[in-house]
């Protein structure tokens, strides 16, 4: 087996790590080629059976591994175009589209709360409107009560009056002989 893998193909690959940004994957690789031996198994090792599945190379590097920080600022020297993609990532775009999107956020936020009061006021039509119907019904109620009893005072008026003419006409016929 090589010190390097042969399948995998480093030559073009970034990789990123916070301290030092991004670097060459082939570089990181070739400083720890340089400076990690690789180590051949001792001889009272030998005895034991391993799988060769769980064998990993020395000069591969892992997630914990600080990359040489040379390697990497001759990485990062390599390709302007990437140093220049993070300074525009840092500014905040400042143009037309931009101003547009956050208008148009800002409307349809202000769309979704009239929509929500508009909801809320429909329903409080609804049920003032039920509120209204309830009270035509208890009105005409209390206006037919209203009205049966100003037919009973009628009657009784009108019973009253009857009663008083034929009081009337009795006492003058007694009268007049």
């Amino acid at each position: 087996m090589s010190a390097e893998p042969q399948f995998l193909s480093f030559k073009g690959l970034k990789q990123y790590t916070p301290e030092d940004g991004w670097g060459q994957v082939n570089a990181i690789l070739q400083s720890h080629t340089q400076t990690t031996p690789v180590q051949t198994p001792a001889p009272a090792h030998a005895a034991t059976p391993q799988a060769p599945a769980a064998v990993v190379p020395d000069n591969v590097p892992t997630l914990t591994e600080t990359p040489d920080t040379s390697a990497h600022q001759a990485s990062t020297m390599f390709d302007p175009l990437i140093h220049e993609l993070f300074e525009q990532l840092r500014v905040p775009p400042s143009d037309d589209l931009t101003q547009t999107w956050r208008t148009i956020a800002a409307e349809v936020n202000l769309l979704t709360e009239r929509m929500a009061l508009q909801r809320e006021l429909q329903d409080r039509l609804q049920k003032l409107d039920q509120e209204l119907l309830s009270l035509r019904g208890t009105i005409l109620s209390h206006l037919a009560d209203v009205q049966q009893a100003a037919d009973q005072q009628l009657t009784s008026a009108r019973l009253r009056a009857e009663v008083s003419a034929l009081a009337q006409t009795k006492l003058a016929a007694k009268l007049k002989t």
